[in-house]
This record gives structure tokens, C-alpha cells and sequence, in this order.
């Protein structure tokens, strides 16, 4: 651990830090690889269509949509918890659900498929 202090507009916060390491890194992620899941994604993924990626590491706190769908641009596909911050993965197309590739619990990596869009 680290200790910082930081003064920001007159106040002082000291902040402690963990410095990851290369191994850390490495241990946390195949910790992740080797967990099971706690569903089965709902369906394969199938040619064609906008397929939308984990932009970065995290796990999925919610999904919003199932195959069948028909969403809007802008529409809520899933809630991605990274670093402790939810992030809200929107559709960038209007279209119909393809596949989801994901279920609640469920932990990522950059690039996986999270849903795919037709």
C-alpha cells in the first residue's frame, strides 16, 4: 500500500492505494476465468449483425433486454460494474435482439460479446 495526500480545492484527503503488479494482475484474472457462471448465456451468437463488446474488465450487475427484442438507439441494454462504477451499455442502432451473450453475475473481459443487435 501506498499513502498519498492530495489537497483539492483547500481540503486534504489522503488516499492509500494497492499497486498491482503485473502477477496480481495476472492471478486476479484467471481467478475470473475459472469461476463458474451463474447462468448459461441465452443464445450463441449468430452471424450478421451489430455486435456490441465489453469495453473493459468488469462484471454484469443487470440486463435489460432478452433475444426477440425490438430496442431504439440510446435504449438500456445492460448495466457493466467496472471498478466499482456502473456503467450503462446503450444501444448505439435500432434493431431487434439477436443473441445476448451474458446473464446478472456473469464476468467479462475487453472484447466479449455482450449482445448482438440485427
Amino acid at each position: 500500500m501506498k499513502k498519498y495526500v492530495i489537497k483539492l480545492n483547500d481540503k486534504v484527503y489522503e488516499v492509500e492505494m494497492e499497486e498491482v503488479t503485473a502477477e496480481s494482475y495476472a492471478a486476479a484474472t484467471e481467478a475470473a476465468k475459472a469461476a463458474p457462471k451463474t447462468s448459461a448465456p441465452s443464445t450463441v451468437p449468430v452471424s450478421g449483425g451489430q455486435k456490441i463488446e465489453a469495453p473493459m474488465p468488469g462484471s454484469i450487475v443487470s440486463v435489460s433486454v432478452a433475444v426477440g427484442d425490438t430496442i431504439k438507439k440510446g435504449q438500456l441494454l445492460l448495466v457493466l460494474e467496472a471498478m466499482k462504477m456502473e456503467n450503462e451499455i446503450v444501444s448505439p442502432v435500432d434493431g431487434k435482439i439477436l443473441s445476448v451473450g451474458v446473464a446478472k453475475g456473469d464476468a467479462v473481459n475487453p472484447g466479449d460479446l455482450l449482445v448482438q443487435i440485427g
